[in-house]
């Protein structure tokens, strides 16, 4: 994602810090979930091996992703190190299908179900579906919606009192941070996929309220794509980064 630059630019600069930069850009090529996997996977263990660090150090991991599939690599690390946390998800999407019921063959559709140990990804699970909060998906395939319905897995819609819903769920847990920029309403900053219904800056701010009262233990934000008239401007980083100073705040 060519903002992926920008918003690490702008956190690390709000968050005083230097940031460090794992992987490399490569040209868009459109490929089978497997395939994908087997690209990914150096940039996985560097990832992998990076937040293992950070957590036996006891820092907190912000990251600023490019696709939502590095969670892959991500949440099973997190888990490890913190199995009391839940993870917030905030998506359009709920990223819970597997390679059995994805009618796509994309990887970032698989990237939370294989945390949750419904298929080996080869990068560890351990995350409990019951510890899982779906924010603002709307989207969601028939095996995902299945597990919504059933209970196995808690979804707080978009609406005017979410911020309190999210509170409930989270009822006082520790919380990791995942955040699709995609949740957002379309238009509201560049993203590839635009789902209707979704959250305003303002709502996410109030969810991030919300998420504040918690021990926050790492936040990781993906998907966000560059402005096409102004492909270097930080604006929406800036917006992002803006909403969710309740949750950076907590980090420091």
């Amino acid at each position: 994602m060519a903002a992926s630059p920008v918003l690490t630019a702008v956190l690390a600069e709000r968050l005083a810090v230097e940031p460090i930069v794992i992987g490399e850009r490569r040209p868009v090529e459109p490929s089978p979930w497997d395939e994908a996997l087997v690209v990914a996977a150096p940039a996985f263990a560097e990832l992998a091996g990076h937040f293992d660090r950070l957590f036996r150090a006891g820092a907190s991991p912000v990251t600023a992703l490019s696709r939502c599939a590095v969670a892959l690599a991500t949440l099973p690390v997190v888990v490890r190190h913190r199995p009391d946390a839940v993870v917030v998800w905030f998506d359009a999407h709920a990223d819970l299908n597997t390679p059995q019921t994805t009618t796509t063959g994309f990887l970032g559709g698989l990237a939370l179900s294989g945390p949750v140990g419904l298929w080996d990804s080869g990068w560890g699970a351990g995350l409990a579906l019951t510890d899982v909060i779906l924010v603002g998906a709307r989207d969601l395939d028939p095996a995902e919606q299945r597990l919504v319905d059933g209970g196995s897995v808690t979804l707080v819609p978009v609406g005017s009192d979410m911020d309190d819903d999210l509170g409930r769920a989270i009822a006082g847990r520790p919380v990791y941070v995942h955040i699709d920029c995609d949740v957002l309403e379309p238009g509201t900053v560049p993203t590839d996929y635009r789902v209707p219904g979704g959250m305003t800056l303002a709502q996410l701010s109030a969810c991030a309220r919300a998420i504040a009262r918690s021990e926050v233990v790492g936040v990781q934000i993906a998907e966000l794509e560059a402005d096409a008239a102004d492909p270097g401007s930080s604006r929406p980083a800036g917006a992002i980064t803006d909403a969710l100073e309740p949750v950076l705040q907590a980090l420091s």
